[in-house]
């Protein structure tokens, strides 16, 4: 069975409960699950369940989905405004193979789709190229590539597509592309900052390494911190956070909500932080980094 697998989530639900209080807040986000699965229903898809603050979903088609992506984002939206608050909604969605077990779906799909909604920024509608590839000709002036991924189990890297459902003029993509693989437009570098000390990865640095063992690069104290981590490598012209500790390295992107990596790469661009073992908020160590390119000199 093939079919598209949608998961959207409410974005910065934990906040609106400080801001509104328990009962507003709790009442608030039931309706955005309420509206999102009538969203799902309207394009013809079917709700699998809610998860949290989230919707997961399917569809026969990758239209149907792209279309309740779309309307889940103007509906949400509404809902706040009356509140004197702006919601928004992280939605990821992916159209392969699953395995329909009891009315819920599995399988590799039903796992990239829950990455790409994880990827997705505050009011962004993020697919892959490959879906991108089944929808119709009227969505072709609305996808935006950003940038490729490595996917545990994937041998392929898998390209990013945002597809757009608001006006262009308007911001609302806050995963910039990344140059691709071998560009010779220009040439990267990585600096790195923790507690003081200071590392630069570029054409003669490669890698750096993170952990509680003290032959690491950098030496990371916490007992939810493993002996070898994580580290970074340097791919061409791009720079992948690979993790291999059991409780995984929390990725956030300035200006983006936190990703946690466990057992999976990343690719870091521009400005952001690292947190290893526990979110940043609860981190005593945190990794700041900075991925900056250069234009490389003419012949």
């Amino acid at each position: 069975m093939e079919c598209a697998v949608l998961f959207a989530d409410v974005a910065g639900s934990t906040a609106l409960y400080e801001l509104l209080g328990d009962e507003p807040a709790f009442a608030l986000v039931e309706d955005c699950l309420a509206t999102m699965s009538a969203c799902t229903t309207d394009c013809h898809g079917r709700v699998v369940k809610t998860i949290g603050d989230a919707v997961m979903a399917v569809f026969d088609r990758a239209d149907d989905a792209a279309a309740a992506a779309a309307e889940m984002q103007v509906r949400v939206a509404g809902l706040g405004e009356p509140r004197g608050v702006q919601l928004g909604v992280r939605i990821g969605f992916h159209f392969g193979p699953v395995v329909p077990r009891d009315g819920d779906v599995f399988g590799d799909s039903v796992n990239l789709a829950s990455r790409l909604c994880d990827l997705a920024s505050k009011g962004q509608v993020i697919t892959d190229e490959e879906t991108a590839r089944q929808l119709s000709s009227l969505h072709a002036a609305n996808l935006r590539t950003l940038f490729p991924i490595e996917v545990k189990g994937k041998a392929q890297e898998i390209a990013l597509v945002e597809i757009l459902w608001q006006a262009a003029s308007q911001e609302m993509t806050a995963i910039v592309a990344a140059p691709a693989a071998g560009d010779a437009a220009g040439w990267a570098h990585l600096t790195l900052e923790v507690g003081g000390e200071r590392l630069e990865m570029g054409p003669e640095r490669r890698k750096a390494t993170f952990g509680r063992d003290h032959e690491a690069d950098f030496t990371v104290r916490s007992p939810t911190v493993s002996r070898a981590h994580a580290m970074i490598e340097r791919r061409r012209e791009r720079f992948v956070l690979v993790d291999h500790s059991l409780n995984g390295s929390f990725v956030t992107f300035e200006g983006k909500p936190e990703i946690k990596v466990r057992h999976e790469e990343l690719t870091l661009i521009g400005h952001g932080w690292i947190a290893f073992g526990e979110p940043r908020a609860q981190a005593q160590q945190v990794a700041e980094f900075h991925c900056i390119e250069h234009p490389r000199p003419p012949p």
